[in-house]
């Protein structure tokens, strides 16, 4: 299992915002080429987020299921790209003051990359996990430095 975590300077319910919005996951998940369908009930459980992600010329289009949503504190969600198989992703929104601490495992579920699970797979999946949440922390703290700056937020934060 790959886990990173990352302190987010914008509030749990700025940072769901973001998770929320099967159309915005292009802007900050690694490797995501564009969306191709989002459920309009997304994020229920049960709902699907359609995307091609890849690599330069190389492209696959992966399915996401929502399997767990507790609202501004937990999201779980099936990743399926054949013909690599499956693979489970948590993501869970901690308060941490002001802030989020947002914590985000991955675990190879079906396919190939439950037999090359390991230390390798493991470490390059925690790199572009990391690389994904530096998008979402940044995301997530322009667009409350937005809200301050409306004056739609009370309160200030430190710097990132």
């Amino acid at each position: 299992m790959a886990r990173n975590r990352r302190l987010i300077l914008s509030s749990p319910s700025e940072v769901w915002g973001l998770l929320s919005d099967g159309h915005r996951y292009q802007e900050w998940v690694t490797g995501t080429r564009r969306i191709l369908t989002a459920d309009p009930h997304w994020p229920a459980v049960g709902a699907r987020l359609r995307v091609r992600v890849g690599v330069g010329p190389l492209t696959v289009d992966d399915t996401c299921v929502v399997r767990i949503c507790e609202p501004e504190r937990r999201l779980e969600l099936e990743a399926k790209a054949d013909p690599f198989g499956a693979a489970r992703i948590a993501m869970n929104l901690v308060p941490w003051g002001g802030s989020t601490l947002f914590i985000l495992d991955w675990h190879p579920l079906r396919g190939p990359g439950t037999r090359m699970h390991g230390l390798p797979v493991d470490y390059a999946v925690s790199v572009r996990n990391g690389m994904m949440l530096t998008k979402l922390a940044r995301i997530a703290v322009r667009e409350h430095d937005a809200r301050l700056e409306s004056g739609s937020v009370r309160g200030t934060r430190a710097s990132q």
